[in-house]
């Protein structure tokens, strides 16, 4: 499997362990925080692959790329159409709304496949917040410590 390959299930089977959806949507929503580029730096340090400063500004770069421009557009259309629309069929409406989710996730899958080659080949496992706050550093974002903290937990328990 390729390393982006096994990115993406990584990120999936993380994302479905107990409490981590969750944390996440929190880390996106009330933080402002790039889940993709998180789950990224999770894996990075799970597999042992290193990330460089170098690593972790294209990271960076990537990421608020495919962010502003694919993500949260996406994203922005799938929580429209969640309200009932005047003159919309819910069954229409619903419809359209899970047509969105599936491309903003393939949207999502996309970005971690541009992420996995930034890392460095696989050695030894190591806790993910490191890299998690230097990759939320480097995002820009107020720093989520605590709510990072929480996240690195569930990933490694």
């Amino acid at each position: 499997m390729t390393a982006a390959g096994d990115l993406w299930t990584w990120a999936v089977a993380a994302y479905g362990r107990d409490g981590v959806a969750e944390t996440c949507l929190s880390l996106q929503d009330r933080d402002g925080q790039c889940v993709p580029l998180l789950l990224f730096g999770a894996w990075a340090a799970a597999t042992g692959r290193p990330l460089d400063d170098e690593a972790v500004e294209a990271a960076c770069d990537v990421a608020r790329v495919w962010q502003d421009q694919a993500i949260a557009p996406l994203r922005a259309v799938r929580r429209a159409l969640k309200p009932p629309l005047i003159d919309m069929e819910t069954a229409a409406r619903e419809d359209v709304r899970r047509q969105v989710k599936a491309v903003e996730l393939e949207a999502e899958k996309r970005l971690l496949e541009g992420l996995a080659p930034l890392a460095g080949t696989v050695g030894t496992s190591r806790d993910p917040l490191p890299d998690m706050v230097r990759l939320s550093r480097a995002w820009g974002e107020a720093l989520p410590r605590p709510s990072l903290s929480r996240l690195a937990e569930r990933l490694v328990s």
